[in-house]
């Protein structure tokens, strides 16, 4: 019954899109709420690029930014291909690449130094949504193993 309703709901917005069953999986996972995490981890990806914007151009935080952009867009990178897995085997070994990805996103942010206040708070910001997201990706990985 769950997936007709998710398969209608389909038609009426598109953009929530059931590719496969694996998501309707995750969402019986995440107790029936509906989270977009492919718009979650663009989010972020586009949040940290704008961080490291602000950031001061020494070299240890030109290298640790790149390293941080890469990072953070592999998140959603990997969760994008996830999504389109093409066996249960794949998909969780994307899963636990994007649990990897957001844990070195993590060290990353915490790596690099911040002296303003407002900075300061992105940051912080910005390390509770990657720890947040590799709580996410373990639980999905939990469940599905």
């Amino acid at each position: 019954m769950k997936y007709i309703f998710v398969r209608l709901n389909w038609f009426l917005n598109p953009k929530h899109e059931i590719r496969n069953p694996k998501q309707i999986r995750m969402s019986q996972i995440q107790n029936s709420k509906q989270y977009d995490l492919e718009e979650r981890t663009f989010n972020f990806a586009r949040r940290v690029r704008q961080f490291v914007k602000k950031l001061t151009n020494t070299i240890s935080v030109i290298e640790d930014g790149k390293q941080l952009i890469r990072a953070s867009g592999s998140v959603g990178a990997n969760y994008i291909e996830a999504n389109e897995a093409l066996s249960k085997k794949d998909f969780v070994m994307r899963v636990k690449i994007c649990r990897k990805e957001a844990k070195e996103s993590r060290f990353f942010l915490g790596l690099i130094e911040v002296s303003k206040p407002d900075i300061e708070k992105e940051q912080k910001d910005l390390i509770k949504e990657a720890t947040e997201l590799m709580n996410i990706f373990g639980s999905i990985i939990r469940k599905l193993e």
